[in-house]
């Protein structure tokens, strides 16, 4: 597979994104079937592991931890703190919480470390920007991680270029994560750029927009109660109606590519800029090498114009998330 830079780790040019083994788009499956798919990305080539505090409030490290542990020199790997599950109410049920306190941070990094079973993770991302505190503040307490040798290099997920550029002044930063596909165009307002400028690789997650572009039919109508694409106003009824009339001459444009619809969208990220690593999640070993395939795919120029000319703000219909949860990112919206 390719190779892209990635602060000061040279990975695979498609990672894979771990949340959904543990969380997201239903009922969690089972660990067995997690082992497959991470044994599988390794066997495959994949050298980019993405997994957060968050996800399954630990359950997502675990898993990696234990299936890992023995591989872990094949693999970089990430994972993030400054959103984690925190019992609130005294109730035992856990709540996503931001929280981007120096003390808070280092000990999610102490937690995260015994999870994975590793002396050091080697990307860390505050996961999302906690606006009570200076965002100096919370890379300053990162920084002081890399020094004392529990991480190597430091992330930001879902964050503006002013935001980049404040946190990069206060210790280098390898890696901005944020959602990015033909339909989630809002890196394209400064991000991007900023990235490409300070030497920063730019870590897309949904990739395949949330399903929507992996080539098989979606019925918003019949996910699981717990799968959140059901708060996602773009799978609200009239707007599901609206976008899913963008399928047929994007399957089409795959055909013509000679690729999977999942291909397409991987492709077209791929050639968007050599520093732009996606980071698809899959709960099939079947997919992952679908995914994979995308490395092989070059789209010419025509190619790529009828996409961005088919799938874009204008012909997307509603936003990518609730309220709430845009109000919890500081990126630049379109």
């Amino acid at each position: 597979m390719q190779q892209r830079q990635l602060g000061p780790f040279q990975v695979s040019a498609i990672g894979l994104g771990c949340m959904n083994l543990s969380q997201g788009y239903g009922a969690p499956i089972s660990a067995e079937q997690g082992t497959r798919v991470l044994l599988a990305a390794l066997d495959a080539g994949v050298t980019l592991l993405d997994t957060a505090s968050l996800y399954g409030f630990g359950a997502n490290e675990s898993l990696i931890g234990q299936v890992l542990k023995q591989h872990r020199h094949r693999f970089t790997l990430a994972s993030k703190c400054g959103l984690t599950g925190v019992d609130v109410n005294g109730d035992g049920k856990l709540q996503r919480v931001i929280d981007g306190h120096p003390e808070t941070l280092r000990r999610t990094c102490e937690a995260s470390l015994r999870r994975l079973q590793t002396d050091v993770i080697d990307l860390y991302y505050i996961h999302r920007l906690d606006k009570r505190v200076p965002i100096e503040d919370s890379v300053g307490a990162l920084g002081d991680l890399v020094r004392k040798g529990h991480i190597r290099a430091i992330g930001l997920s879902e964050m503006s270029a002013a935001t980049l550029r404040r946190a990069h002044a206060v210790h280098p930063i390898a890696a901005m994560q944020s959602e990015y596909s033909l339909w989630t165009r809002n890196p394209e307002v400064a991000v991007l750029q900023a990235c490409q400028a300070l030497g920063v690789a730019f870590v897309a997650f949904s990739p395949v927009a949330r399903g929507f572009l992996a080539g098989e039919p979606l019925q918003p109508q019949a996910f699981d109660a717990n799968d959140f694409r059901r708060t996602m106003p773009r799978f609200e009824a009239a707007n599901w109606a609206a976008n899913r009339r963008l399928l047929p001459a994007y399957q089409a444009i795959a055909a013509e590519a000679g690729c999977s619809p999942a291909q397409l969208a991987l492709a077209w990220l791929l050639q968007r800029g050599g520093h732009i690593i996606p980071i698809p999640g899959t709960t099939s070993v079947e997919h992952l090498h679908d995914n994979l395939g995308a490395d092989a795919v070059s789209l010419n120029a025509s190619t790529l114009q009828q996409l961005d000319d088919l799938i874009n703000p204008r012909t997307v219909h509603g936003g990518r998330y609730n309220a709430q949860a845009q109000a919890d990112v500081d990126t630049e919206e379109l």
